[in-house]
């Protein structure tokens, strides 16, 4: 977790640089890695602005709170945020169909391989960000879904180092 501060119009301060790392630290157990957080700290007379935006494997979500206290400033962006990313997840588990989980088939020596069981699943036209983000709150290796922007199938896979890979068809 990336947590870049910045201070406008204000001295630094290492005791609030501090207190942001750590409540930002409260929303990694909603996020996959990696994630970058911006967080910008600013004073315009007695208004003290907390503005934070945050990056995850193409998702961005924003949040300010202008209060007279920093550090209350800072808890009520927090709060704003965590909100943000608790209905984020609930909306793409909503979208998510339930079935059975995947069965792992072993082929013993001598045999033919064969099919033993088949899986359907609800295509719904969605965009590779949405895919994405779906991936990014989900176990599966892949997710095959229809790209509203082409109207064709296509498959996105999670790589071993960490990125993914999208499988288009062609013609």
């Amino acid at each position: 977790m990336q947590i870049a501060v910045t201070f406008r119009h204000m001295e630094p301060s290492e005791p609030l640089r501090q207190y942001v790392t750590q409540k930002m630290g409260k929303v990694k157990k909603y996020l996959r890695e990696p994630i970058d957080v911006h967080c910008v700290l600013s004073v315009e007379k007695f208004r003290h602005i907390a503005d934070v935006t945050i990056n995850s494997n193409g998702v961005t979500i924003k949040g300010q709170e202008v209060t007279e206290d920093m550090y209350s400033a800072i808890d009520l962006v927090t709060s704003k945020i965590e909100r943000q990313v608790s209905r984020y997840r609930d909306r793409l588990k909503e979208h998510k169909p339930e079935g059975p989980p995947p069965v792992r088939v072993q082929i013993l020596p001598g045999e033919e391989p064969k099919v033993i069981e088949t899986e359907s699943y609800f295509l719904k036209p969605m965009a590779l960000e949405e895919a994405v983000m779906e991936m990014d709150l989900s176990t599966r290796d892949f997710i095959v879904f229809r790209n509203s922007e082409t109207g064709r199938f296509n498959v996105l896979y999670r790589r071993k180092d960490g990125n993914y890979g999208l499988i288009e068809p062609e013609g």
